[in-house]
């Protein structure tokens, strides 16, 4: 798992930054309905994205938790409201806000039991009615048919943990049910075989491959063997999950 204290001074600029961003946004706020007056952003990482749901919808109160001290810190200075904080034990009080997101959360959560603790979680803060906004298959938007995807295809882990076939139950178990969805372009996510290569080098993608032994190298040889290995290919599509708490 990448240390996300460190990454955070890279993270935006290594991720698509404000165009990515903005897509996010707007996607997100087409499933919150405009009567929310509380937005709490769980795992908000720099705050890229919550500072543009917050100047999108000026009504809206944009709140964000983060267990990253180094990511916490860059989302302080942009919204100002952000906590410290596991996203299973959340600081807030029950039933306290009228919307929630997860946005590139739970693909990362590999422990017996996170995915199901965080929904759990979400559902405890909304209010009646409130809704949760979460990507679901993050990892699998990432494939789009190239040739960097065929090389991944005998490494990929069998059982996401941001799989559709587990969240929507858990949502279920927590009183959240399923109301909508929307897909959003991941601008600037193309990879190219070389920042693959180095990606699988430095173990990035833990959430969606298994790499024992020499299978690292092995991966990264293969990629860097690709055509055009400075090309990116195609952005990824995002897929978002919107739950409404049962009254």
């Amino acid at each position: 798992m990448l240390d996300y204290d460190t990454e955070a001074a890279v993270y935006d600029a290594t991720r698509g930054g404000v165009p990515r961003a903005e897509s996010a946004a707007r996607a997100v706020l087409g499933l919150v309905p405009e009567s929310a007056r509380t937005l709490l952003d769980i795992g908000c990482g720099t705050g890229l994205v919550t500072q543009r749901i917050a100047v999108a919808r000026p009504g809206l109160k944009v709140l964000g938790t983060d267990a990253s001290y180094g990511m916490a810190r860059l989302a302080r200075q942009r919204i100002g409201a952000v906590a410290l904080a596991d996203a299973r034990r959340l600081p807030l009080g029950a039933a306290t806000v009228d919307a929630a997101g997860a946005i590139w959360l739970l693909h990362l959560l590999r422990g017996a039991g996170e995915v199901r603790a965080v929904v759990s979680e979400a559902a405890r803060v909304l209010r009646p009615g409130g809704v949760f906004v979460t990507t679901v298959d993050k990892d699998a938007a990432h494939d789009v048919g190239s040739d960097i995807d065929e090389a991944f295809a005998p490494y990929l882990r069998p059982k996401p943990s941001d799989s559709e076939e587990l969240v929507v139950p858990y949502g279920a178990e927590a009183g959240l049910d399923v109301v909508g969805e929307a897909r959003f372009l991941g601008h600037g996510q193309g990879r190219t075989p070389q920042a693959a290569a180095r990606s699988v080098r430095r173990g990035d993608f833990v959430s969606r491959l298994e790499l024992p032994g020499a299978a690292a190298e092995r991966l990264a040889a293969a990629l860097l063997a690709l055509p055009d290995p400075d090309r990116p290919r195609r952005d990824p599509e995002y897929r978002l999950l919107v739950f409404r708490r049962r009254d």
